[in-house]
């Protein structure tokens, strides 16, 4: 199964297969749409604070420190925190 973009693991997990193609187990499925379930539920504190957390989630894996928190300045949000630095940077 080829996976690509922001969807393609949402794709291939609606379809209950693995990257190789494998069937996921259906504990794994049912604990996952039941977590989801929950969180589709909780109320949202504002789209840019979601924005930012899913910039510096995504942007971590692709940018370096320097490159991402100066981006996140730019764009007008606050910098890295110091405990995002330590998990995505440590």
């Amino acid at each position: 199964m080829a996976i690509a973009g922001p969807g393609g693991v949402d794709e291939a997990i609606a379809a209950g297969l693995d990257l190789d193609g494998s069937p996921l187990p259906a504990a794994m499925l049912e604990l996952y749409n039941e977590v989801m379930a929950l969180e589709a539920q909780r109320a949202r504190s504002g789209v840019r604070k979601s924005m930012r957390n899913r910039i510096v989630r995504t942007g971590a894996k692709h940018l370096d420190q320097a490159s991402l928190d100066a981006r996140l300045q730019a764009a007008g949000w606050e910098g890295l925190k110091a405990r995002e630095i330590a998990f995505f940077y440590g």
